[in-house]
C-alpha cells in the first residue's frame, strides 16, 4: 500500500464540504483539536483505489485567506508551512453552483499558494431547478485546472473527484493573478529581499496580523520593513488584492457561466416570507422545540426501559455466576451499576444530536440565527450568539468554541460566560430521572407533563443567559466595534447519510468520554464506599444486631449494608456536607453525587447507582431504587420539593470541570472561569434553597 495523498478540504461556509468529506470517508473519520488551540481538526480516510488511500482534512470553513478569525488563521498557517505533518499534497476547495463568484475567491488564493488545487463544484442536481448552465471545458482553460461537478445528494461525481485526486501531480500550481500588479514597487522589493520564495507566500504572512492580531504567528526573518508599513495602507492593498480577483473571476464567468433567471425556481424566498417572519418566526421556533422535547420523552421511553432492564439482568446473573469476593462486587456494584446509569440515556441524547443535525442541515438554523438578532442585542448579544447557545443543548465545549466566529470581544466573551447556562446533554440524564420520578403522569392538551417540563428546563436555560447576559452588558466595561453578518443557505432536504454520521460520531463521543470518567469514577466510589476506617465500619453487623436483635436475616443484611455505607470513607464525606445541603432538601448520598457530578454532570445518576448498590444487595433498575429511598421520617426522598429543587440546581450550577478549562482556554485567563464557577454555584444554591422552602 502506497503512503495516503494528504488533501486539504476547504471552502466557505455552507458549501456542502462536510456532505463532500462524509461521502468520501464516512465513518472512518475522527475528529481532535489542533495542537495548542481549540480549533476542531477532523480528519477522515477514504479509498481512492484499491491502492491508494487519502487522508482526507477537513479544514474549517472560511470565505478567504485574509484571516479574521481563529477557524481562518488555522487554514492559512497550515497551507504556509510545508514542515507540517498536515501540508496538503493537494487542495480540494468546495464551491456552490449558485454562489461561484463569491466561492472562487478563496480559490483563487489558494491556487495562488502553488499548491496543486483542483476545483469542485457541489449541488449540481440544483442546476436544472435554477436555471444554471456551465462550460467546463472553458472554466477549466480560464481557471487553469480541473473541475469535477458532484452531487452528495444523488451521489454523482465522487468517483471522478477521487481519479482527479489520484492525479494531483497534473495539475497547474501557476497562479491566477500577477500579485506584483497591486503595487509594483512594494513587490519588487519584496522580491529583491526574498528571492527564492513565492511573492504571494509572502504577502499573506505580511498582512496576516492586519485583521487578526491576537495570534502569534511564524514569522519570516527579516520581512520587519516589510511589516512596519501603516496596517491602513496594508489593508488598502488587500482590497485592491480582492478587487483584482473579482475583476478575474467576472471575466471568467461571463463566458462560463448562464443564468436563466425565468426558469428558477424561488422556494426560498416564500418560505423565508414566514420562517423569519417577526411574529410567526418565532411562533413557528417554538412548536419546534416543543415537538423535539415531546418526543424525546416519548420516542425514547421504549428502548431506554430495554436498557435498564438489561444492565439489571446483566448485573444480576454475573452476581449468581461468578465467585463471591471483591472483583464480583466491583463489577456488579460499581463498574455495571455506574455505567448502566449513563448508557440508559443513549436514547435520549441521540434523538437530540438527530433533532438538531436535521435543523442545521436543512438550512433553518440560520434562519433561527437570523431570527434572533433583534431580540439578542437588547441582551447585550448578536444573533451569531444564537449559534453558541444553540450548540449549547449538545454540549457546552464546542458552544464555547463556536463563539470565536463573533468578531465583537464585547459580545464573544458575554456569550462565553452565559452559554453554560444552557441545557446540555449531559444534563439531560439527570432531569430525565428525576422528572420520571416526580412529575406525574398526564397531559395538559394532549402535551405530556413530562416532555413539558423538560422543555420548561431548557427554556429556563436559555433565559437566564440572556438575563446573565444583560447584566454583563450593563457591568463590562468593554468597548468594540460590533456587526452581524449572516449567511442564508439554500434550503434542502437533509441527507440522511450525513444525519447519521452527525449522530453516531456525537453520540459515540459523548459515550465514550462520558464512560471513561465514569469507569473511573465508579470504581473510586465503590472503593470508597466499600471500605472504612474504625471500628464502626469493621463490626457493623455485630453492632446493628446489639442495637436491633429483633430483626431477622433479611432485614439485618439490608441493616448492616446501610450502616457499613453511613461510616465508610464517602458516608463520612457525606455526612459532614449534609448540615449544607439538608436545607435544599437533599441527603448525604445527593450530596456525593454533587460532588462527583464536578467532573461531568452526568456522573450524578451514575454516582447514586453505585451507592444504592453497595448499599444493597437487591438487583432493581436505579429509577426504582431512588424511588424507594426514603427520609429519617418515612417520607420518600425525591418528592415533589426536592426533585424541581435539584433540577433547578443543575440547571443553574456550572457543574463541568471541562468547560471551566475550555473558558480559560478561550479567554487566556482564570479570572472568567472563575466568576463563571463560583457566580453560578452561589445562584443555583439560592434557587434551589427558595424552591424547596416554597415547595415543601
Amino acid at each position: 500500500m502506497s503512503t495516503p495523498v494528504k488533501i486539504a478540504l476547504l471552502g466557505n461556509p455552507n458549501t456542502g464540504k462536510t456532505s463532500v468529506f462524509n461521502a468520501l470517508t464516512g465513518l472512518s473519520q475522527k475528529v481532535g483539536n489542533y495542537p495548542g488551540i481549540t480549533v476542531e481538526k477532523k480528519e477522515g480516510i477514504c479509498k481512492l483505489n484499491h491502492n491508494t488511500k487519502g487522508l482526507l482534512i477537513d479544514l474549517p470553513g472560511t470565505y478567504s485567506l485574509n484571516a479574521s478569525s481563529i477557524d481562518e488563521s488555522v487554514v492559512i498557517e497550515l497551507l504556509l508551512n510545508k514542515k507540517s505533518k498536515d501540508f496538503p499534497d493537494v487542495a480540494v476547495v468546495v464551491t456552490d453552483v449558485e454562489n461561484l463568484k463569491r466561492n472562487l475567491l478563496l480559490f483563487t488564493q489558494v491556487k495562488d499558494l502553488e499548491i496543486p488545487t483542483l476545483l469542485v463544484i457541489n449541488m449540481a442536481d440544483q442546476m436544472k431547478r435554477k436555471g444554471i448552465s456551465l462550460d467546463l471545458p472553458l472554466l477549466e482553460q480560464t481557471l487553469d485546472t480541473k473541475i469535477v461537478l458532484i452531487s452528495t445528494r444523488e451521489n454523482r461525481g465522487l468517483e471522478e473527484l477521487k481519479k482527479t485526486i489520484l492525479d494531483y501531480r497534473q495539475l497547474s500550481t501557476s497562479p491566477t493573478i500577477a500579485i506584483n500588479s497591486i503595487d509594483e514597487k512594494y513587490f519588487k522589493d519584496l522580491e529583491k529581499t526574498f528571492p527564492n520564495q513565492s511573492l504571494y507566500k509572502l504577502w499573506l504572512v505580511i498582512t496576516q496580523d492586519v485583521n487578526f492580531a491576537k495570534i502569534d504567528r511564524k514569522r519570516v526573518s527579516d520581512a520587519t520593513d516589510f511589516k512596519t508599513q501603516p496596517a491602513s495602507y496594508l489593508k488598502r492593498m488587500q482590497q485592491k488584492e480582492t478587487i483584482k480577483r473579482y475583476q478575474f473571476i467576472n471575466n471568467v464567468l461571463k463566458q462560463g457561466l448562464t443564468i436563466n433567471r425565468e426558469a428558477a425556481i424561488d422556494l426560498r424566498s416564500r418560505l423565508d416570507r414566514v420562517l423569519i417572519h417577526k411574529v410567526w418566526g418565532y411562533a413557528i421556533f417554538f412548536i419546534v422545540l416543543l415537538t423535539i422535547f415531546q418526543a424525546i420523552f416519548h420516542w425514547s421511553s421504549i428502548p431506554q426501559d430495554i436498557i435498564d432492564s438489561g444492565f439489571v439482568s446483566l448485573s444480576e446473573r454475573l452476581k449468581n455466576n461468578l465467585p463471591e469476593g471483591v472483583f464480583t462486587n466491583l463489577l456488579t456494584e460499581g463498574i455495571i451499576s455506574g455505567l448502566g446509569g449513563i448508557v440508559i440515556f443513549i436514547p435520549q441524547i441521540a434523538f437530540l444530536f438527530l433533532f438538531i443535525s436535521i435543523l442545521e442541515e436543512s438550512g433553518y438554523m440560520s434562519r433561527v440565527v437570523f431570527l434572533m438578532d433583534r431580540g439578542l442585542r437588547r441582551f447585550g448579544l448578536n444573533g451569531k450568539s444564537v449559534i453558541p447557545l444553540i450548540s449549547g443543548t449538545a454540549c457546552a465545549i464546542p458552544a464555547v468554541m463556536a463563539t470565536r466566529n463573533i468578531e465583537n470581544w464585547k459580545e464573544r466573551l458575554i456569550t462565553i460566560l452565559v452559554t453554560p447556562f444552557t441545557t446540555c446533554s449531559a444534563r439531560l440524564p439527570v432531569y430525565s430521572i428525576l422528572i420520571a420520578l416526580v412529575i406525574p403522569e398526564g397531559s395538559f392538551f394532549g402535551l405530556n407533563y413530562k416532555g413539558l417540563m423538560l422543555m420548561g428546563l431548557y427554556l429556563l436555560g436559555f433565559g437566564m443567559a440572556l438575563l446573565a447576559a444583560w447584566v454583563l452588558s450593563k457591568t463590562l466595561s468593554i468597548t468594540s466595534k460590533s456587526y452581524f453578518v449572516v449567511e442564508m443557505p439554500n434550503y434542502k432536504l437533509p441527507l440522511l447519510k450525513n444525519v447519521g454520521i452527525t449522530v453516531w460520531e456525537k453520540t459515540r463521543t459523548f459515550v465514550t468520554e462520558a464512560g471513561k470518567i465514569i469507569l473511573a469514577i465508579s470504581i473510586l466510589l465503590w472503593i470508597l464506599a466499600s471500605y472504612g476506617p474504625g471500628k464502626d465500619f469493621n463490626n457493623a453487623e455485630q453492632i446493628v444486631r446489639q442495637n436491633h436483635p429483633e430483626l431477622n436475616a433479611n432485614a439485618l443484611e439490608i441493616k448492616t449494608n446501610a450502616y457499613k455505607l453511613e461510616n465508610s470513607y464517602i458516608g463520612i464525606l457525606g455526612k459532614s456536607i449534609e448540615p449544607i445541603i439538608a436545607p435544599l432538601g437533599y441527603d448525604w448520598k445527593i450530596g456525593i453525587a454533587l460532588i462527583s457530578s464536578f467532573a461531568a454532570r452526568e456522573v450524578f445518576v451514575g454516582t447514586l447507582a453505585t451507592i444504592y448498590s453497595v448499599e444493597s444487595d437487591n438487583e432493581d433498575t436505579i429509577k426504582n431504587k431512588m424511588g424507594s429511598e426514603l427520609r429519617a421520617d418515612g417520607t420518600p426522598l425525591f418528592n415533589l420539593a426536592s426533585g424541581i429543587s435539584l433540577m433547578l440546581f443543575y440547571a443553574f450550577a456550572m457543574q463541568c470541570m471541562s468547560t471551566l478549562a475550555i473558558v480559560k482556554k478561550e479567554t487566556n485567563s482564570w479570572k472568567w472561569p472563575m466568576v463563571q464557577l463560583f457566580g453560578m454555584s452561589i445562584l443555583a444554591y439560592i434557587v434551589a434553597l427558595s424552591t424547596y422552602q416554597i415547595l415543601a
